[in-house]
């Protein structure tokens, strides 16, 4: 089964499919992304991080995987907060994991951080690997859902977490609707002018509409073999926090 955000792509009119045109677009933005994520969410981004931090820190010696891990920043604070976990991080773009490694080389954490291109749908590991995987903003951009959500509930140990940060859309009708305005002129707009990819940013926006709402991912989740699925809005709702457990 696939879903609308499924069919959401970076470049319309590329012979591309969604996969490689994901790729393509953050090997595009990776030199200003960390930047322009600070920018466009007042740096609201940071507090969404922790908040997933804090869900993390009863698993202190856990095998993490940080699935699209782009420029590193959900996994370095992971190594930062539980200094006795070993964190994988893979993504399909490759210019962004190069920015990672640079600043896991910065913060010293190499040794415990290691960073690999990797398809979340077609995950190179054995079964019941990790104690603990990650998503952060990325989830949308599977070229299918159901596939990413299997793999990562193949490569769960019996009782491994998930945790997943995504946008979602608020619901409140006002904030919904100073949410969207915001989303379309301000980020579109900025995004565009600082990044250079006049889709990039338009995509994120688009994907992030199309992509299910809290109550259906939840049920899809406890398609994949999860349980104790717990859906926390943050900001409003602009953001969703969700652990589950297979």
């Amino acid at each position: 089964m696939s879903y609308d955000h499924d069919n959401i792509l970076p470049y319309q009119h590329s012979s591309l499919n969604k996969k490689e045109q994901v790729a393509l677009m953050f090997n595009h933005i990776a030199k200003n992304y960390d930047r322009l994520n600070r920018l466009l969410s007042f740096r609201i981004d940071v507090l969404w991080r922790r908040a997933a931090i804090r869900k993390m820190q009863n698993l202190p010696h856990a095998f993490v995987l940080d699935i699209a891990t782009g420029t590193g920043d959900l996994a370095i604070q992971i190594a930062k907060k539980m200094p006795t976990a070993k964190v994988i991080g893979i993504d399909i773009a490759t210019e962004m994991l190069a920015f990672a490694k640079q600043k896991i080389a910065k913060e010293n954490l190499s040794s415990r951080i290691e960073m690999q291109t990797q398809d979340a749908e077609e995950l190179n590991f054995k079964n019941q690997t990790f104690d603990l995987a990650s998503v952060a903003f990325g989830i949308r951009n599977f070229q299918n859902l159901n596939a990413g959500l299997a793999e990562i509930s193949r490569v769960l140990k019996p009782n491994g977490t998930l945790i997943i940060l995504e946008f979602s859309t608020p619901q409140k009708k006002i904030i919904q609707l100073f949410y969207r305005l915001y989303a379309t002129v301000f980020i579109d707009f900025l995004g565009r002018l600082i990044s250079k990819d006049k889709n990039a940013y338009a995509y994120l926006n688009k994907s992030s509409a199309a992509f299910p709402e809290p109550s259906r991912l939840k049920e899809i989740l406890f398609k994949h073999q999860f349980k104790d699925v717990t859906v926390q809005p943050l900001t409003f709702g602009i953001c969703t926090l969700y652990v589950a457990k297979k």
